[in-house]
């Protein structure tokens, strides 16, 4: 009885629901009905006939809009990884220092993004790309474009997220120099050094290439920039590094290397897994287009190179540094994956997994084998920058034209010429510095430590 009543009433109850609802819905299509006076052609009578007024509703986005919004959305996202980098090569050269200079390190990666953006927006990406030129030098104009200027569509980016891709990567190229000059350069050379890297030399070997200049037309092929990039960091880095000279106690007198040990080497291990992460901003967003199961197929396999070249890479460089020392050297390791990311980025677009692997292994045996030459020409690179991204950047470059469908000869040609580029023009800006007595700080100031003698102040505090 109780449940036939409770069925009863549950079965009304809903009766009136579908009601209601029907009657608010029936309310809500209908159509508005607007009184609208009629002159009729013959005759003085007024006609009154109702007139249907439609409201038009939003037309959905079309299938090109959705494409445009998902790869300008996606290449933002690329971008703010490779940004945050900075975060990550800020750990790295900080943990592999003394830490009376983690101030000053923190404080140059913070400059070479900020000076970077600013100078990058403001001629850098004029000159690396200009739309058209003489294939070896030419200026687009200051600025960046603030409207599209064609219709959306798969593949087309707006110019504001083009530019936010590409001064990631220009600040990216500055800040490779900041380890191996750290400990001993004055700030303000620095941040001259900086300027002119971002502003001019970046922007210039960048249009070489991926501006459509004359290595460009050549054939010459370097899809994230091992080369464009991670070389000129390296090579610069190199130069700086020979104009300086070694920090005070770095060899002894007999020239035997002697470690100056870094001040948190868990520090510098995070600062790795940061840019692991962040290249995956670097590589996978180079594709620049992400809609269409080819683009996406593509992406996956850049993703999944990367991830590949940078494991065996620390792999090897783990291997070897052991057998080297007899002990397992965590920070060969963290070196080893640096150089596997840096070496597949030339080509993770163009290589199998097996490939990728092959060129990680390479990128790992040759920054061990760099880091050893260095201390043998007294070069002193306190973290690495030129072996990681130096040589394995040259590596990465000329392993295109090994295991990639691209002409090894024009390969070698792009990967000797653009490194040397930015080797002769910064060891020429370092030696101006140099003789005009600003870029290096005394031996008493750099015993100190750079962040009392430049900065005033003290990363850590000693209550």
């Amino acid at each position: 009885m109780r449940l036939t009543a409770l069925n009863t009433g549950l079965t009304i109850t809903l009766g009136f629901l579908i009601a209601a609802y029907a009657t608010s819905a029936f309310a809500f299509d209908e159509v508005e009905v607007e009184e609208t006076v009629v002159v009729a052609e013959e005759g003085s009578e007024e006609i009154i006939e109702g007139e249907e007024v439609v409201e038009e509703e939003d037309a959905p986005p079309t299938l090109a809009e959705v494409s445009y919004a998902v790869d300008n959305v996606v290449l933002f996202i690329a971008a703010v990884l490779v940004l945050f980098m900075q975060a990550g090569f800020s750990m790295v050269e900080a943990g592999f220092n003394s830490s009376k200079n983690s101030v000053n390190i923190m404080f140059k990666n913070v400059m070479d993004v900020c000076v970077g953006v600013f100078l990058y927006w403001l001629i850098g990406y004029g000159l690396m790309y200009p739309g058209e030129g003489n294939g070896y030098f030419a200026f687009g104009g200051v600025g960046v474009s603030e409207t599209l200027g064609s219709s959306p569509g798969a593949g087309v980016l707006h110019p504001q997220v083009d530019w936010l891709f590409q001064v990631a990567f220009a600040a990216t190229a500055a800040t490779i120099v900041s380890g191996a000059v750290a400990g001993r350069m004055k700030f303000g050379s620095y941040l001259v050094y900086s300027a002119v890297l971002t502003g001019l030399i970046y922007p210039v070997s960048g249009y070489w290439k991926w501006g459509g200049g004359w290595l460009d037309q050549m054939g010459f092929y370097d899809f994230a920039g091992s080369i464009v990039v991670h070389a000129v960091g390296g090579f610069a880095g190199l130069a700086g590094a020979l104009v300086l000279g070694p920090r005070v106690g770095r060899y002894s007198s007999s020239g035997k290397p002697q470690a100056i040990p870094g001040h948190s080497l868990p520090l510098a291990t995070l600062g790795v897994f940061i840019l692991w992460i962040g290249w995956y901003g670097f590589n996978p967003g180079s594709q620049l287009a992400f809609t269409g199961q080819a683009n996406t197929d593509a992406t996956m396999l850049i993703a999944a190179n990367t991830t590949l070249a940078a494991a065996v890479g620390g792999i090897l460089a783990t291997v070897l540094s052991w057998m080297f020392f007899k002990k397992p050297d965590l920070s060969m390791a963290l070196n080893g994956v640096l150089a596997g990311l840096v070496g597949i980025t030339a080509n993770c677009d163009s290589v199998t997994n097996v490939e990728a692997m092959v060129i990680g292994a390479v990128a790992g045996v040759l920054v061990v084998l760099s880091i050893l030459a260095l201390d043998k020409l007294k070069i002193d690179d306190p973290v690495g920058a030129f072996p990681v991204h130096g040589v394995c950047g040259v590596w990465g470059g000329i392993a295109t034209g090994i295991f990639g469908d691209y002409d090894l000869g024009v390969q070698v040609l792009g990967s000797v010429v653009i490194p040397a580029y930015a080797f002769v023009t910064m060891f020429i800006l370092f030696m101006i510095l140099k003789s005009a007595g600003v870029l290096r700080v005394s031996p008493e100031e750099e015993a100190k430590g750079l962040d009392i003698t430049e900065h005033g102040m003290q990363a850590y505090s000693a209550g």
